[in-house]
């Protein structure tokens, strides 16, 4: 018994595998993507370097940190208090979670609009990963957006005694077309989601009776 061939890939004509070849134009992007990562990461660890050195007694530190996240009170803290620390855990929060939207993206753009990974059987492929798809990252990212500005709009609020009453309402109001957003885009994604199953469901009552399933490989 011979065995099957295996599919080769049609070769395309000059025009179109130029066209197709274009998406490698998106590689240079990902990869100063990578390089952000790397000066979120370094900012991450300057930061938590001058939490720990203010935490015990260092006064330089604690200036830096204090000029960072804008705090400003009717006296100078000499010392680390509860709400400068708050402030500073909050800052290194949004600092991962923009990590985190910066691996959707470069991970998920990658494989959707350039290239397979084959990361199939890894056993460390993210398991948001094995789904993925041009609707999906849209959604996650939503997603991720709305948890980066909620860390700002509470870090905002927790100093509000430094801004000004129309720079929490516009961050309220942000935040709030953000939300209103991501349910259009999720809701959209349901809809378009389920036109599909319909035309699937469709076909298959239209496929004449008796006519067998495609055999399973």
């Amino acid at each position: 018994m011979t065995s099957p061939k295996p599919n080769t890939p049609r070769k395309l004509r000059p025009l179109p595998n130029l066209i197709f070849a274009t998406r490698w134009l998106q590689l240079p992007l990902y990869l100063g993507l990578i390089l952000a990562q790397g000066v979120y990461v370094f900012q991450f660890w300057t930061e938590l370097v001058h939490l720990i050195e203010a935490a015990f007694g260092n006064t330089a530190a604690l200036d830096i940190l204090i000029k960072s996240i804008g705090y400003k009170g009717d006296m100078t803290p000499m010392k680390l208090n509860e709400t400068i620390l708050m402030l500073v855990v909050l800052g290194l929060i949004d600092v991962v979670m923009i990590s985190n939207l910066l691996i959707m993206v470069i991970v998920g753009g990658y494989e959707t609009f350039v290239s397979r990974m084959g990361l199939e059987d890894h056993p460390d492929q993210p398991e948001w990963l094995s789904h993925v798809n041009a609707s999906v990252l849209k959604v996650k990212l939503a997603t991720a957006i709305i948890g980066i500005s909620s860390i700002h709009l509470l870090k905002t609020f927790i100093n509000a005694g430094n801004y000004e009453e129309k720079v929490l309402l516009w961050q309220t109001t942000i935040h709030v077309v953000f939300l209103l957003s991501a349910l259009a885009i999720a809701l959209t994604d349901r809809l378009l989601g389920g036109s599909h199953w319909l035309g699937d469901l469709k076909k298959h009552q239209l496929r004449p009776t008796g006519a067998s399933e495609p055999a399973q490989h």
